[in-house]
Order: structure tokens, then sequence, then C-alpha cells
């Protein structure tokens, strides 16, 4: 079994801890699992937003992979913003400034109760890089799970429906070119359920470049969140976290000038949303690397965009994990990335490219 690290140990171990242990007790731990290490499940699901909404499903595969590996896992839920749903009103002003509160509140939960190390499950926009904000700043052992994909909505002969899409048909109606009725039939089905809207919103752009950045393991940002195989990742994250664990490897090990690099190369070629400069300079803040708004200009002129994926391309973002997702993007522009990038599979991205076909 897993070895017991140095944090835990300030609430389990030593006849002073008596009362802490005690505690634990309450929560329905046993005496062997003081001797595991203690993993937080960090969860963003709540019922309000469809890119969180099945993540109480998946936080479950993540305790599973925990305990599989030797882990006690015990989760938390943060709060999540849906961007979409708080346009064009008073609720406007508040995704931005969420992420902080986020960020602020996983530093609070996870330094409190002594965590050893932990599995994130973030979706939305603000939410992934409040996560990963918050991984850099604590820096213990970390594997990140991101929510997935929606689907893309179906009506009559267009199958690849995606959010942006409604804007165009809202227009469609304020000029008479569609019914009202016609309207109200296509808004029901334009996002069939649960998951990150289907095109490069802020939201798949994030969860993109957290795959990029070397935290989540290789495949699983385009996963779809409906899928049996997000449940598989999440179980796999799940053990894959005590390995990290036991090698020492920590966010501020994988999210280094390389990362940062690699994930602006990535970010041009898969013509990302444009918040995420915004995002990656907060988390290179918290990483304390700098990073300058000339160093997205001087990638950009060099790397091809490759995708073709809405809003600015044809496609929603399930068709790119089914063309090999972000290993094969970055397989397509391997010679612009730094290789010795460490990541959560504990190798290289080089190493981690090596076996990729596209």
């Amino acid at each position: 079994s897993a070895m017991k690290p140095d944090r835990s140990r300030m609430i389990t171990h030593g006849i002073e801890r008596a009362a802490h242990r005690a505690l634990l007790y309450a929560t329905g731990l046993t005496r062997e699992d003081m001797e595991k290490p203690l993993v937080a499940g960090v969860n963003s699901w709540n019922e309000i937003v469809p890119g969180h909404i099945h993540l109480r499903r998946l936080g479950e595969c993540v305790k599973q992979g925990i305990a599989e590996a030797g882990g006690v896992a015990r989760e938390f839920d943060t709060i999540a913003v849906c961007d979409g749903m708080c346009q064009g009103h008073e609720g406007m002003s508040y995704p931005l400034p969420s992420r902080e509160i986020i960020a602020d509140s996983i530093e609070m939960m996870v330094q409190a109760h002594r965590f050893d190390a932990m599995v994130m499950l973030p979706g939305c926009d603000k939410t992934v890089p409040a996560h990963i904000m918050a991984a850099l700043r604590i820096d213990i052992p970390t594997v990140i799970v991101t929510a997935g994909p929606m689907e893309a909505g179906r009506y009559g002969e267009r199958s690849n429906l995606t959010l942006t899409d409604m804007r165009e048909f809202i227009g469609r109606a304020q000029t008479g070119k569609i019914s009202m009725e016609e309207l109200s039939e296509i808004e029901q089905v334009a996002c069939p359920g649960p998951g990150t809207c289907a095109m490069f919103g802020t939201a798949n752009t994030m969860g993109c470049l957290t795959e990029v950045l070397g935290l989540t393991l290789p495949g699983c940002a385009t996963s779809m969140a409906t899928h049996s195989s997000k449940e598989a990742y999440a179980r796999r994250s799940g053990r894959q976290v005590i390995a990290l664990l036991e090698k020492g490897i920590t966010p501020r090990r994988v999210v280094t000038a390389a990362a940062l690099h690699n994930a602006i190369v990535a970010d041009m070629a898969l013509g990302g949303s444009t918040n995420s400069i915004l995002h990656l300079m907060a988390i290179a803040h918290e990483a304390g690397i700098r990073l300058e708004l000339d160093d997205f200009d001087r990638i950009g002129k060099i790397v091809p965009h490759l995708s073709n994926i809405k809003p600015s391309g044809a496609y929603p973002v399930g068709a790119l994990g089914e063309h090999g997702g972000i290993p094969a993007v970055l397989k397509a522009v391997e010679r612009f990335l730094e290789p010795g990038q460490l990541t959560v599979t504990g190798e290289t991205v080089k190493t981690n490219l090596a076996s990729v076909r596209f």
C-alpha cells in the first residue's frame, strides 16, 4: 500500500492528535485508514450548470480509483458558474471573480485538513483555471479530470449544433426567416445533455489546455462528458495520483515555462478562446513564471491554425476527440514543442507522444 505522507500525519499520528483522530473516526474512517494517504476529491458538481451536473458520478469513479491504489478519498465541492447562462444581464459581472473565490476555497479546504494529494473535477470557463491555480498554489500531487465536452445538437438536416449557433437562429427568428415555433424546437435540442459547450468556448479550450499543461491523463480533455471513457479516466486518475505521491511529482514540477510555451503552441493550433490568454497568465502568476502578451504574439506568428472547430470552424469539439484529440494535435505541432516537459503520466511530452499516430 501507499506510503503515509507527512502532511496528513499532522492529524493522524501522535498522542497529541487523539482529538483529531476522533473527528476523523466520526466521518467513518477506520484505524487502517490512518496509515493511508489522505486524498481530496475536489469536485465542482452542481445542478444548474450543464458542464457540472454529471460530476457527482465522476467523483465516485475518482474515489474508487484512489481507494484501489491504497488512498483514503474524501470529497468536497466548489462553486461553478455557467458563463453562457449569465450573459446579457446583471449576472455577467460574477463569473470572472468566481475564479479567485474558487481557488481560495480549494486552498482553504486542502490546507486546513492537511490532504496529501488531490484529484480535481472542474468543468466550465472559470472553474478550470481556478482549479489549476489552486493546484499550483498548494503544490501537492494532483491529477485533474476535466468534465468533458457536450454532444453536439441535431435539428433537421443540421447535426453539428452548438451554443454559438443559437445566436444565429435568434437573428433568423428576429428577421422572420424562421418562426418562433421553430426557434422553440431548436432551443430544446441544441444542447442535448451534460458537458462543456460543444465548441471551443473557454470551457473546452481550458479543458484541452489542462491536458497540454500535463495535468490530465492524455486523451482526457476530449473524452465526452456522457461517455464511459470519461468514467474510466476518472478512475485511472484516482489511481495515478497515488503514483505521483510516491514519485513526489507536484503541479509546479509539471507546469513549468516549457509547459506554458506548449500550452500557447496548442492554443494557436486549436484556435482556442481568447480568454485563454487571461487564464494562462493567471496560471503563470501562481506558478511564479513570467508570461507576457508578447509570448502569445511570438508563438502565434509561427504556429499554424490546424483545427476546423466551432465557433471559428465547422465541427464540434467531439469531432476532435474522434480524430485523436489533443495527443494528435500535439503530434502535428511537435516541432514547435518543448519536448522535455514532465506530465502527470510521470513521463515527458516527448515520451507521451512517441506512440501517437495521426
